[in-house]
């Protein structure tokens, strides 16, 4: 009875330690991904400081220049349709640096939201790479191309906020004025901040249809629940569209809101093919 005992005691040790293993096992997978992922924003980060004459100059500095695309289509479109006061004429206020190290801080911080932003769908493929092994065959072959489209949502969606929420909500903030006795002396800090959370905040707001993809293949959302809860959708969506524009412009947070509204459409209509998917092949199943 003893021996049993011991048989049976050795046994689930070396359950235990393969177990271990088989985490610390993962511990290392994901550590060689963090730190490829690592190098390829240190390169782009690199790449990004070879270039930042044109990067300050036309990216960062853009929204900050009449010239810029988006400004320049507006008077197009006021010339076109008529519209008094829709030519972005001025934009007043005055980029100023407060801190000793604030310029430097500035190259570093940039370079590395370039970088973040560049790397991006290489950082996709290392989540990836991470997450194929688990899944199956067929959850695989549903899968394919998800690097491919979340980074197209996010380069539609970060180019949407470059080019239309940033200047919108640029030319609405720096055009306010309470009184004349007030100068707008806008710190880099705050500037750049502004650029790169609208920016890249859009970016990730455009993956919608890729999260709710993967819910829906995990069974925790269907479109019956999306149709649903679309009225409580519409007001998580308008709360969502007022933090990432720090404006009041009603404008503003229309056009910010209206593609987020025709994302959570597609999102039901990728819902609903996922599960039309997944009732086709329980059907096949039980009729075999």
């Amino acid at each position: 009875m003893s021996s049993r005992k011991l048989l049976n005691a050795i046994k689930e040790k070396g359950k235990s330690i393969e177990a271990e293993m088989s985490f610390f096992e993962h511990l290392e997978v994901l550590r060689w991904h963090i730190i490829r992922a690592v190098i390829a924003v240190t390169v782009f980060a690199i790449l990004s400081f070879s270039f930042y004459d044109f990067i300050f100059n036309q990216i960062i500095m853009g929204p900050k220049s009449l010239d810029f695309w988006t400004y320049r289509m507006m008077c197009k479109m006021g010339d076109v349709l008529h519209l008094d006061g829709f030519c972005v004429e001025r934009i007043p206020f005055n980029i100023i640096n407060t801190e000793l190290a604030g310029q430097f801080m500035l190259q570093i911080n940039s370079c590395l939201l370039m970088a973040v932003a560049l790397g991006f769908p290489y950082l996709l493929f290392e989540v990836w790479l991470f997450i194929k092994p688990a899944l199956t065959d067929i959850e695989r072959k549903s899968a394919n191309g998800f690097v491919f489209y979340a980074t197209l949502l996010f380069v539609i969606g970060a180019l949407f906020g470059y080019y239309i929420v940033v200047p919108l909500s640029v030319n609405f903030l720096a055009n306010v004025s309470l009184s004349d006795e007030i100068t707008n002396q806008i710190t880099i800090d705050s500037y750049l901040s502004t650029i790169a959370t609208l920016t890249l905040g859009c970016g990730i707001i455009f993956l919608l249809p890729i999260l709710i993809f993967i819910l829906s293949k995990l069974g925790l959302m269907t479109p019956q629940f999306m149709r649903a809860s679309r009225r409580y959708a519409i007001v998580i969506i308008l709360i969502i569209a007022a933090i990432i524009t720090p404006t009041a412009d009603v404008i503003t947070l229309l056009t910010v809101s209206a593609p987020m509204f025709m994302l959570y459409e597609l999102s039901i209509m990728v819902s609903a093919r996922v599960k039309k998917q997944r009732d086709l092949k329980e059907k096949e199943f039980y009729n075999t």
